[in-house]
């Protein structure tokens, strides 16, 4: 087992090292114009400047900040209103009659079609922004809770039955256990909806933010900043996962040994 982990570390370790050697010789031949795929040294270069000197009169960790607090801001609602109402939603076909139809009217329509109804009703600050990110990931998370009710072997509602449990009880003891591989799912489904959402959150009146500074370098063709900025939002995503992942492992250490 423990070699196999080595394994598979040394063959993600390659594959990351052979992408970033491909970049380096494509820019050193020359095969693409420099304004199209600009060379590791150039953002790297644009990364030491604006971590010195910032973008747009805002530093780095204030443009992060405030992308991270957009995305997380929105994450945390989700959590506490998704995953309550999809397990309810799963365990009681009354309520799921309720939301379901909501769900799916807004669920396959693009960000954009209802964000600019959001900044009529929230107006431009952070709230519309978030209000598109919690409405981004509300779905994936809503979803995958209720679909993990719905999963769950009837022998083990039955033999709580027997044993004295009342609802309530197989609710918290049963039910909730049992979703919580799925919901880990849909939490980190979640986050990748929103976070691809994020550069619309930021396309509407903000001065601040990592996709704002992607969309604004996109004006005056600085494929450096935009590269830089892929390359943050890329490693940001990977770190966040990587927390939900270790949480996962925590709370849910039965995973793939049932």
């Amino acid at each position: 087992m423990a070699k196999r982990i080595r394994i598979e570390k040394i063959l993600t370790v390659s594959t990351i090292a052979f992408l970033l050697l491909l970049w380096f010789i494509v820019t050193e031949l020359h095969l693409f114009s420099d304004v199209l795929v600009p060379s590791p040294y150039k953002v790297i270069k644009s990364f030491i400047e604006i971590a010195r000197d910032g973008y747009k009169e805002n530093s780095l960790l204030t443009h992060l900040g405030d992308s991270m607090l957009r995305l997380l801001g929105s994450f945390f609602l989700v959590i506490v209103t998704a995953v309550p109402l999809g397990l309810i939603s799963g365990y009681n076909s009354r309520v799921a009659a309720i939301i379901e139809p909501i769900i799916e009217f807004y669920r396959p329509l693009p960000p954009l079609a209802y964000y600019t109804l959001l900044v009529l009703w929230l107006g431009i600050d952070n709230s519309s922004k978030i209000a598109l990110l919690y409405l981004a990931g509300f779905a994936p998370v809503y979803i995958a809770c209720a679909s993990g009710v719905k999963k769950i072997r009837t022998d083990y509602i039955d033999g709580a039955y027997t044993l004295g449990a009342n609802s309530r009880q197989i609710f918290f003891h049963v039910i909730f256990p049992a979703c919580l591989p799925d919901i880990f799912i849909g939490l980190r489904t979640a986050m990748g909806v929103a976070y691809t959402t994020l550069v619309a959150a930021e396309m509407v009146a903000a001065v601040t933010g990592i996709g704002w500074m992607v969309l604004d370098a996109s004006k005056f063709l600085r494929s450096d900043i935009i590269f830089l900025g892929i390359f943050i939002m890329g490693i940001t995503g990977i770190l966040i996962d990587g927390v939900i992942r270790f949480f996962e492992h925590k709370v849910v250490p039965w995973k793939g040994k049932e």
